[in-house]
């Protein structure tokens, strides 16, 4: 019979040779808690340990193929829920969060019109409606897969978001009238693919990450183009945005129409959001 200690000893130990030993130690305690029912405080008990379950050391196997945790367990937090992933959607990321921070506190009036172009998970516009007084919220996504994913994140949240499949890059956006439009685009340039982690690489949909090095800006350009046809006067659009890009969206955005566009930084201090408002 193992115990608790000595197994997590053993799963820190190997897990050591892809990630520092604090990481791997927070991702075993994630992996007891799924698979044992056990928290950190039950491992001070060291409880003894009949049988190591199969699913356990299936998913150990499959942090050391480099698979991310969030996709093993099939949910990730973002701004105090959880949500269902899968390698159809990207996990949703810090910065995300505070992009929907940033919308929640700046818009605080009742029965808003919201637009989340590029929706995955459906966690921007999910925690919009949720959040938000009483607003409609539309999401909208290329991906049959990840629409899937967002609907069945609203229906377990219990919220009223509408989803809808849309080339955003091909077609018109079959709505007006929006108090915002928000998007979290592909903005990663292939050229970046080397400073990425290799779970990343491997696992993420590379639909939802990746802008060809000649046209990076390709979709601030082409939403912020819609955009300008579908808000209403004094409407606003915020993006997340590639941190060595943000002059060069804050000036495309100025020169399609947006005013007092500004840039914000995250957490880390690292140029990271957008706004700009419509006014003509």
């Amino acid at each position: 019979m193992t115990t608790l200690q000595g197994l997590f000893k053993d799963y820190v130990a190997r897990l050591q040779e892809l990630y520092p030993k604090q990481e791997a130690e927070s991702l075993v305690f994630w992996l007891f808690e799924a698979y044992l029912g056990k928290k950190r405080m039950d491992l001070l008990k060291n409880e003894g340990l009949d049988k190591e379950p199969q699913e356990l050391s299936q998913a150990l196997e499959n942090l050391l193929q480099g698979m991310p945790i969030q996709y093993i367990l099939g949910k990730a937090p973002f701004y105090g829920r959880e949500f269902f992933v899968s390698p159809a959607v990207l996990i949703p990321r810090n910065e995300t969060e505070e992009l929907v921070h940033l919308i929640i506190k700046e818009n605080p009036n009742e029965g808003l019109y919201i637009l989340d172009i590029g929706t995955g998970s459906g966690c921007i516009p999910i925690t919009l409606d949720l959040e938000m007084k009483t607003p409609t919220v539309l999401g909208l996504d290329i991906s049959e897969e990840a629409l899937d994913i967002a609907k069945k994140n609203a229906n377990l949240l219990q919220s009223k978001v509408d989803f809808f499949q849309i080339d955003v890059l091909n077609e018109e956006l079959p709505f007006k009238d929006f108090d915002i439009i928000v998007s979290n685009p592909p903005y990663v340039r292939h050229s970046e693919k080397d400073l990425m982690h290799t779970n990343v690489l491997a696992y993420e949909p590379h639909l939802a990450l990746f802008v060809y090095d000649e046209d990076p800006l390709l979709f601030y350009r082409t939403i912020s183009q819609k955009a300008l046809k579908t808000l209403k006067s004094g409407g606003k659009i915020y993006f997340e945005i590639n941190e060595a890009f943000g002059k060069e969206t804050k000036e495309l955005m100025e020169n399609l129409g947006f005013e007092q566009v500004k840039i914000f930084e995250d957490l880390n201090g690292r140029q990271r959001m957008i706004r700009g408002i419509r006014y003509s």
